[in-house]
Order: C-alpha cells, then sequence, then structure tokens
C-alpha cells in the first residue's frame, strides 16, 4: 500500500512539473493582451490605438484590451507599464508629450522612454502645422519670423497647452530662426483654433489632422507643415524646412513594452504592428487623424526615440522649463 501511496505521489508531481512546462512552453499570446492608453476613450490617441488592436488581435489570435488611463500628463498610463510583468501581455500607445516631455517637465514622472521600456514601433506621425489669421500680413511662415524678429512679442502664436509639441515646435522655429513670438496657451485645441479664425491671435500651430479641413476651407491660412517631404494630402503647402533649414516637428504615436520583455516577443510585435501599418484601411483611417503610418525596424524606432528625447529635451533645457 505504501508503494502505491508512493507511486501515486510521484505520478503527481510529475504530472503537475509537466503542466507547469507545457504552461512555460505555451505560444506567446496564450491569453488577451492589454494595451494602455495615456488618454481618454474617444481622442486622436485613443482611436489610433484601436484601429491598431483590432487588426493585432485578427493577426495575433488574441482580442486587444484597450485600457485608457489618462490623467496626470501621461504618468498614470507609464505608470502601469513600468511597472507591469515583462512578459508581453501588457503593452501602451502613448503619444509624444507622454514619453518625451512629461518626464522634463513633471518631478513625479520617474520614468525614461530608454531605462523603463523597450520601444517596438513608431505607429504613426502627425507633422506639425503653422497657420494664420486670413487678415494677418504673414502670408508664409518667413514673413512672420520676419515680423518676430523686427519687433519681438509682438507676433502671437497659439498652442493648445504649455508644453505641448505644438507648443515646442513653436519655441523651436524661434530658437532656430533667432525670433521672438508671444506664445498664448490654451486649455485645448478648440479654444486655439477659435482664436486664430477670429483674428484674436496672428498664428497658431497644431497637428495637421484638425487644421487642415479648415484651411481647406479657407477659415484660416496655411503658412507651413513642418514634415521632412510633401506628404499626401498636404500637397501645395510649403515645407517649414524650406525657411528654417533642418525643421521637421511632428506629435508621433509609439508601441512600447516594459523593459525586459523577451525579445522574440518584441520582434514578433515590430512584425505584425509593421503588417498592420501597411494595410490600406489603417493607412486611410490614420489620414482622418492627420496621422502617417511609419514602418520600421525596432532599431529605427529607437534611434528615432533617442532624437526625439535629445530634441524636446534641448528644447525644455534652452526655455529653462523646472519640473513641476
Amino acid at each position: 500500500m505504501r508503494l502505491s501511496l508512493t507511486r501515486r505521489l510521484a505520478a503527481g508531481v510529475l504530472l503537475a512539473c509537466a503542466g507547469t512546462a507545457f504552461a512555460q512552453s505555451a505560444p506567446w499570446p496564450a491569453k488577451p493582451i492589454r494595451l494602455l492608453v495615456a488618454a481618454p476613450a474617444g481622442s486622436a490617441p485613443d482611436l489610433i490605438a484601436r484601429i491598431i488592436g483590432d487588426k493585432l488581435s485578427r493577426q495575433l489570435g488574441q482580442p486587444i484590451l484597450v485600457d485608457n488611463k489618462p490623467g496626470a500628463n501621461g504618468i498614470i498610463a507609464m505608470h502601469a507599464l513600468r511597472d507591469a510583468p515583462a512578459d508581453g501581455y501588457t503593452l501602451a500607445l502613448p503619444q509624444a508629450a507622454a514619453v518625451v516631455v512629461t518626464p522634463f517637465t513633471y518631478k513625479n514622472a520617474n520614468y525614461d522612454s530608454t531605462r523603463d521600456f523597450e520601444t517596438i514601433a513608431v505607429v504613426g506621425k502627425t507633422p506639425m502645422m503653422f497657420v494664420a489669421h486670413n487678415a494677418h500680413p504673414a502670408k508664409t511662415l518667413a514673413d512672420a519670423i520676419a515680423m518676430a524678429r523686427a519687433k519681438p512679442d509682438t507676433v502671437s502664436v497659439g498652442n493648445p497647452t504649455r508644453t505641448s509639441i505644438p507648443h515646442l515646435a513653436s519655441e523651436l522655429v524661434a530658437q532656430k530662426a533667432n525670433a521672438q513670438f508671444q506664445q498664448v496657451a490654451f486649455a485645448n485645441t478648440g479654444q486655439g483654433i477659435q482664436a486664430v479664425v477670429a483674428g484674436d491671435i496672428a498664428m497658431y500651430v497644431d497637428g495637421v489632422g484638425p487644421l487642415l479641413p479648415l484651411t481647406k476651407g479657407g477659415k484660416m491660412r496655411a503658412l507651413a507643415v513642418a514634415s521632412e517631404t510633401e506628404l499626401p494630402g498636404l500637397e501645395g503647402i510649403p515645407l517649414a524646412n524650406k525657411t528654417v533649414p533642418g525643421l521637421s516637428v511632428y506629435g508621433w504615436f509609439v508601441m512600447q513594452a516594459p523593459k525586459g520583455t523577451p525579445a522574440a516577443i518584441l520582434a514578433r510585435l515590430n512584425t505584425e504592428v509593421n503588417k498592420a501599418m501597411q494595410e490600406p484601411d489603417v493607412v486611410a483611417k490614420f489620414r482622418e487623424f492627420g496621422t502617417y503610418p511609419t514602418p520600421g525596424d525596432m532599431k529605427a524606432a529607437k534611434s528615432f526615440l533617442a532624437e526625439e528625447n535629445a530634441r524636446f529635451g534641448g528644447v525644455i533645457k534652452t526655455l529653462n522649463l523646472k519640473p513641476e
């Protein structure tokens, strides 16, 4: 009887070990994946995440559950990603400001895009656009810069929020062109657009998405777009880098995972995200937000992130903006 009991116990141990080994060797993904978004439902980052998430769920064979964690300028979502298990089941799709601006401008951010996260892919870029009130004498970005040089702080430039990517874009123009604009921060994009259409401010800068329909409708004048080259849908709009050499400024979205996520999972995700970004319906849906998919490998994504971190960190340092 003892021998029988011993054998049963041994068999139980073997089965338990086999079950554990099977669980450990189960191919990824074996369960739903959570995708954190540092913005509320219905926002552009949320919609971009859902477009990509829908494609990935079909390609990977598991649900992609979008988990909105807005607030604190991205800190809540980025802390949740940093503290999650590095097993490929928690990812994030944060916007540029949450990744490379908040760590410089908020003391309690306590995260670093290189130290704490693995960057899988740059999902899309949204070029910044400079617009002016129709009656303003500046017909081009060069005109506006010349006016700001001649009379510093007399040419007002609005942006949706202080230390937002649009705000830093206009500060970058000022630094590179040796001009001084009067910066006007609003609470959101809608307020800024209303102000420039009404003529309360001379100029405004934001992503192309909300501005393009108004420039095409004659409500405001497009001065320049800060993309490296002419992009589909933006034909005929002058490139800012023709006036300010080397200037290209984008809002963007990246997919990231906690540091230490297995390389094989990261590589698979990069492949699948690139595949999704090249689907015609994804390209078309992204265009509705003025966003352009940017397929590329992980090395290119990491290089891009390092450049953006240096660019915006440099602007913030020059402005002497202290963390709040």
